[in-house]
């Protein structure tokens, strides 16, 4: 019987050759990853076997490259990958090192809390519930918290989301309330934001989802974003830019010609880090798109919430090619 997937989807993996970055198309298996050069492509380039491999995340190797994580093989051979941002990246590493803690001990790889497992009802709608949190007036408010020195924007915390439930009769007590909370989590309608709510995900809990006003939460499609982040404190140094740079800088022209057009179906785009004397130079907010034939741009956004969302809204038309 084949491995079955776990995770998929397009992350920049770094090449052999001249520290080059390139998009692929990356599957995490039970037992391995498969990177391809295109999701159609019908066999890997490469495979990375998970048994003995160990993970390093946040990678610190590459000053401008952020998001990155490592994977070093029993044969001493060391992968890197880059996702588009934060959220995704710790996506990544907690399935793979779920995968690799799975193998160590013998175990088959299985999402925690499972509808079966939680005794969730039949008769509760999921995707019904979330659309009433997400609502503007009577749902959940996004608001912007702050903890160990980070600002985390539009979302909210796990006790709130418990009274939630419980006003609009959702549920008959707070246990019950986290059953279902805990239901949102690992179906992926909720996501963990900051240190304390993603270690209660990786723990042996019977919930992983915590009714604690210090546990922070936010909607998968939300814009949610997280300032001075020193969880992911990469050195940032002066480094030069790597790939194919066609043009980068920021132009202001009026009328109704383009100056030109970037192809984004097929694309990969990411979070890039400034240089240290960014300040002075106004080289701030930086995201990289890489095309399906593997031109690199640098773009700059007026703040790190306009970053977060031009890089969703691009994956999506990436993806579509709407």
């Amino acid at each position: 019987m084949e491995p079955k997937k776990i995770r998929e989807g397009y992350l920049v993996k770094k090449g052999s050759v001249f520290n080059s970055w390139k998009p692929m198309w990356v599957v995490l298996l039970e037992d391995a990853i498969e990177f391809y050069k295109k999701k159609s492509d019908n066999s890997p380039k490469g495979m990375i076997p998970l048994k003995g491999s160990t993970l390093t995340s946040p990678c610190q190797d590459f000053g401008k490259r952020m998001f990155v994580f490592k994977l070093a093989t029993t044969k001493q051979q060391d992968h890197f990958f880059q996702a588009a941002y934060l959220e995704e990246r710790d996506a990544w590493v907690r399935d793979v090192k779920k995968a690799i803690k799975c193998i160590e001990g013998g175990q088959k790889f299985a999402r925690k809390s499972t509808r079966r497992s939680i005794r969730l009802p039949e008769t509760i709608d999921l995707s019904a519930l979330y659309l009433s949190m997400k609502d503007t007036d009577k749902g959940i408010k996004e608001l912007k918290l702050e903890k160990d020195k980070k600002v985390f924007n539009h979302c909210f915390t796990g006790n709130c989301v418990i009274d939630w439930l419980l006003s609009k009769q959702s549920v008959r007590n707070r246990q019950e309330g986290l059953m279902i909370a805990s239901s949102l989590l690992n179906e992926g309608f909720l996501q963990p934001a900051g240190d304390l709510s993603k270690n209660a995900i990786e723990g042996t809990a019977e919930n992983s989802f915590l009714d604690n006003p210090d546990a922070f939460y936010y909607f998968a499609d939300s814009g949610f974003f997280c300032e001075d982040n020193s969880s992911d404190d990469d050195v940032v140094l002066k480094e030069e830019f790597r790939g194919i740079i066609i043009k980068q800088g920021c132009l202001l022209k009026q009328g109704e010609e383009p100056l030109g057009a970037i192809h984004l179906r097929g694309c990969v785009v990411t979070a890039v880090e400034s240089t240290p004397d960014a300040k002075k130079s106004g080289d701030e907010n930086l995201f990289e798109i890489i095309t399906a034939t593997e031109i690199h741009y640098f773009l700059q956004a007026a703040t790190p919430q306009e970053r977060t969302e031009w890089i969703k809204a691009i994956q999506v038309v990436s993806r579509t090619g709407k």
